[in-house]
């Protein structure tokens, strides 16, 4: 235990040292930091309050003002389901519906247990044209339906399997 521990606070003090542990780069530091956790640990960020020698509060403002950041860890895969105006029309909410299903998610519950796919809805992907659209991993989808979007997650699912 003692080890991953470490290593946890080594990984975050190589990053606070590339950034020369100035608090004036706070958000890059944050950014580098959910790259390496996948997300903003409390005790990360209550390191980088020390080290950075500002209050925990000014850390935990900025992390919470930026909708990059994200205090609760996130699956591997991320996917988001557009219910802006065209997708919502087009019935976005059918093909969250079904993720959420096979997912076994809800909408507390927006991680699986294997730590694979997290679900989120977003207001708009800027993907009207091709609406109803979800972005998986960054990747764009559009003319999405429910049948399509399993597609995809089985997909995935298998690709991770034959990886293992």
């Amino acid at each position: 235990m003692g080890n991953s521990i470490t290593k946890k606070f080594s990984r975050a003090c190589e990053i606070l040292d590339r950034y020369e542990r100035s608090p004036h780069k706070l958000i890059p530091i944050l950014q580098d930091m959910q790259a390496e956790y996948n997300y903003l640990p409390e005790e990360i960020m209550t390191f980088i309050s020390v080290a950075l020698g500002i209050s925990p509060s000014t850390v935990y403002g900025v992390a919470t003002f930026y909708a990059h950041f994200t205090l609760e860890p996130k699956g591997k895969h991320i996917i988001k389901v557009c219910d802006g105006t065209a997708c919502h029309v087009k019935k976005s909410e059918g093909i969250l519906s079904a993720l959420l299903k096979l997912l076994g998610l809800t909408s507390d519950k927006r991680t699986t247990d294997d730590m694979l796919f997290t679900l989120e809805t977003v207001a708009c992907l800027g993907a009207c044209g091709l609406a109803p659209a979800i972005v998986i991993d960054e990747q764009v989808h559009g003319l999405m339906t429910p049948a399509k979007a399993l597609e995809l997650i089985d997909t995935i699912r298998r690709e991770e399997t034959a990886n293992v």
